[in-house]
């Protein structure tokens, strides 16, 4: 990874900055995308503090501000890129927004929310970034996005969620396919169980969540393997973490936990 440029949505806090550390460990430039530029108590982060911890890392760092929402904030955050590093050869889809409501709770304006990041966002971005890719001598991306388990079970649980969920990974699939003859791969990847981050303590299950929960590192780790393979072979997957890291000879998973001994939650999407 020393030298390769990788760009991340939604790299200001949680699983995004952890990915950043971890590749600007392996000197990586890394582009941190968020919209986040001012600290919110609640969630900690912008994109200059970790720009600096990716510097201090070891890596590149440049902090953009960047909405996936709106294709303009795309297409400058990729100019920026290729101005300052050159190219691009890993795509990370990590931003998006939840909301674990039924149909009739879900508000209008949150159903296009979960749609306009998760879906259309995470499309436009990676359509954007495709030309750049396609230079790369060992293109990625990842989208963290769950296993195509598209059963009664977990539509109904959160239909507008899932299906914004769902729509991320089909994209996964799709690329790998359609952009298999430019040699850059596209999988999904997904935590077993629950990640420790803001959404889950703000949003979900609150602290006592948060201690049944791994380290986003786990996922950073799982990222750093998965960039590191050939792009013509590894490629067209739905990934899940713990695999991965089986696959990379990782086998210990008790380090990732937050609470060391406790019980794991299953994450959304896995049965």
């Amino acid at each position: 990874m020393n030298g390769k440029t990788v760009f991340i949505s939604g790299a200001s806090r949680g699983i995004g900055r952890a990915i950043a550390i971890k590749l600007a460990g392996m000197g990586a430039n890394v582009v941190i995308a968020a919209k986040s530029v001012t600290e919110d108590p609640r969630l900690g982060g912008t994109i200059h503090s970790v720009a600096e911890e990716v510097n201090k890392a070891g890596g590149r760092a440049l902090a953009i501000p960047c909405d996936i929402r709106d294709e303009d904030q795309i297409l400058n955050a990729i100019r920026e890129t290729i101005s300052l590093f050159g190219g691009i050869d890993a795509v990370i889809n990590n931003a998006s927004a939840i909301a674990l409501t039924s149909t009739e709770q879900t508000e209008t304006k949150k159903f296009d929310l979960m749609h306009d990041i998760n879906v259309r966002g995470t499309f436009l971005l990676t359509k954007h970034c495709i030309p750049f890719l396609k230079q790369s001598e060992n293109a990625h991306i990842v989208t963290l996005s769950p296993p195509l388990n598209i059963t009664p079970k977990w539509l109904a649980m959160s239909l507008p969620y899932a299906l914004s969920k769902f729509n991320m990974s089909m994209m996964a699939i799709g690329w790998a396919k359609e952009l298999a003859q430019y040699k850059i791969a596209s999988n999904a990847l997904w935590p077993a169980t629950t990640i420790g981050t803001a959404a889950v303590k703000n949003l979900l299950g609150g602290e006592k969540l948060v201690q049944r929960s791994r380290k986003p590192e786990i996922i950073a780790d799982a990222v750093s393997f998965i960039l590191q393979q050939p792009a013509d072979s590894y490629t067209g997957a739905t990934l899940i973490d713990e695999d991965v890291l089986k696959l990379a000879g990782i086998t210990d998973l008790e380090p990732y936990a937050i609470v060391a001994g406790a019980p794991l939650q299953k994450d959304l999407f896995i049965d």
